[in-house]
């Protein structure tokens, strides 16, 4: 497999942070009396902040705005990826790895910079990352390829020299648009389209320890 950069998704990729977001979703709707619907989680997990928010105004009628949403995400969310957000087995090593051989590395998230950096410098690979970005980088989810071509633009690599892993759906097909070599990676959340990911993608892991290498 010939590719000179991997940019990785975080949450439930490399990191083991989506139960984390489970917890934050049942605290803020039991907060206000309301049911968590069994597909909450995997409808916002590829959106923006700002973008889940107004889907949860739009779902329930809420009268509070996008940026107090935000705001009490950010704080519920603060603590935990600053000190107990951890590492999806074998990410580490596949790094390491990747590093060894060349290979130019980026992260691409939905989470805002205040919870992601913390939470890579706790675990030891933030200065392991070329570059890091976010959605809030290009004010679009990963519904939309931009924040992967976004990626490679500041990797100096072209699109389809990378290599792109992701856990969820509308993230994958994003990927797979922007010309990326494409990597499902398996999430308890996720499993459901599990399916339809091995049938985009150009891979599919269940944990990193058989991650591909590239072509010497």
């Amino acid at each position: 497999m010939n590719f000179k950069a991997a940019i990785f998704d975080l949450d439930g990729t490399l990191l083991a942070s989506m139960q984390v977001w489970e917890k934050i979703d049942i605290a803020f709707l039991t907060k206000r009396g309301l049911p968590v619907p069994d597909n909450y989680v995997n409808e916002i997990c590829a959106r923006s902040f700002e973008e889940a928010a107004e889907y949860t105004i739009q779902l329930f009628n809420l009268s509070e705005s996008v940026e107090d949403i935000v705001a009490e995400w950010n704080v519920m969310a603060a603590h935990e990826y600053a000190h107990n957000v951890g590492l999806m087995p074998f990410t580490y090593d596949y790094i390491l790895k990747l590093k060894a051989a060349g290979i130019k590395i980026a992260a691409a998230t939905g989470l805002p910079e205040k919870l992601y950096k913390p939470c890579l410098i706790q675990n030891g690979i933030y200065e392991l990352f070329d570059f890091t970005c976010s959605v809030d980088d290009v004010h679009r989810g990963k519904q939309s390829s931009d924040i992967y071509i976004y990626a490679a633009k500041h990797l100096g690599v072209e699109a389809q020299h990378c290599i792109a892993f992701e856990d969820v759906l509308p993230a994958v097909q994003s990927a797979k648009r922007a010309g990326m070599i494409t990597y499902g990676v398996y999430d308890q959340y996720s499993a459901h389209h599990e399916e339809q990911i091995r049938a985009i993608a150009d891979g599919y892991l269940y944990s990193f320890e058989h991650a591909p290498l590239p072509t010497k």
